[in-house]
């Protein structure tokens, strides 16, 4: 089908495999789902350092859990993708290790400390949560299905980092001042989980006339405030003088300063340009070269089942 009959045809897993589609629908629905699946990756790295730093050997488990729950959620993802044909999953994976391929703006940042935790967990991922709910209706049908186990996983996840927020917040005072400094640094780079707003955007008009997207990012963020500020006060949190928002009882919502953010740097991270964006993506590079000898002793493997055996 051309473009334009697609674009009348899309709605809620619409498209699948056995569609004859238009080469930009692929590649849009490729960048889309890759970037997503690096995510994974990439979050699942942050989190193994949160396995490390937990106080208890519960948390410690539940962060171990969720690790592997991320990685399983990235192998979904680049399944997902590869049923487009324009990559397949190991040159996804490769272009990740060098350095090319992109993921969200949280996960370019390293975490030093067990404070951190709520913010990945709790709030990059409740507003993951908002973001991937809405991905169960996308057009292309194995990415929608690949959405209903993640989102099921990643509803844990969100109370998992709850968890860890409210205990924090109800002890000493020592820790409240510590998690309101950790809040303080990564509210920003929360609000920016969303993306550019819609003006600033490349890429979402597109995805919603296909039905690869069907929320804004402005709409995804505007839903985060509203559901998620009132959580953060809920348990002690001050929001931060920056980026300035406030809330307008006729409207209901809260109101963002888009100009306080720093979208300079917003743009920096996107082109995988930041300061401690090699060092992450380097964490990647390193953990794949360490594991080689497991995937050369499995293609020997294979390799020998292939073989035909030599008669007796």
């Amino acid at each position: 089908m051309d473009l334009e009959e697609l674009k009348e045809r899309a709605g809620p897993r619409a498209f699948s495999p056995k569609d004859d589609l238009p080469e930009e629908y692929r590649k849009a629905a490729t960048r889309m789902i890759q970037f997503h699946a690096n995510s994974e990756v990439m979050g699942g790295y942050l989190d193994k350092q949160f396995t490390r730093q937990a106080p208890s050997l519960d948390r410690k488990l539940a962060c171990t859990a969720k690790v592997q729950d991320e990685i399983g959620h990235a192998q979904l993802l680049y399944r997902a993708a590869e049923t487009l044909g324009v990559k397949t999953r190991e040159e996804m994976l490769e272009e990740l290790e060098r350095g090319e391929g992109k993921f969200l703006n949280c996960f370019h940042y390293p975490v030093d400390s067990w404070y951190e935790a709520p913010m990945i967990d709790f709030f990059v991922d409740g507003g993951a949560m908002r973001r991937q709910a809405t991905l169960k209706a996308t057009s292309w049908e194995p990415y929608a299905h690949a959405m209903d186990k993640v989102c099921f996983e990643e509803g844990f996840h969100v109370k998992h980092g709850e968890d860890i927020l409210r205990e924090l917040m109800g002890s000493s005072r020592a820790n409240r001042e510590r998690v309101q400094e950790t809040f303080d640094e990564w509210w920003p780079r929360i609000v920016q989980f969303f993306g550019p707003p819609n003006k600033d955007s490349k890429h979402n008009d597109f995805a919603q006339q296909v039905g690869l997207k069907t929320t804004s990012n402005d709409e995804l963020r505007q839903a985060f405030l509203n559901a998620y500020i009132p959580k953060a006060e809920k348990y002690g949190l001050e929001l931060p003088d920056t980026p300035r928002i406030e809330y307008d009882e006729h409207s209901g919502r809260y109101e963002l300063e888009y100009d306080d953010l720093d979208w300079e740097e917003f743009w920096t991270i996107a082109k995988n340009d930041y300061e401690r964006s090699a060092e992450q993506i380097g964490s990647r590079r390193r953990r794949h070269e360490a594991v080689a000898w497991v995937r050369e002793s499995m293609d020997a493997w294979e390799t020998s089942q292939e073989t035909p055996q030599a008669a007796d």
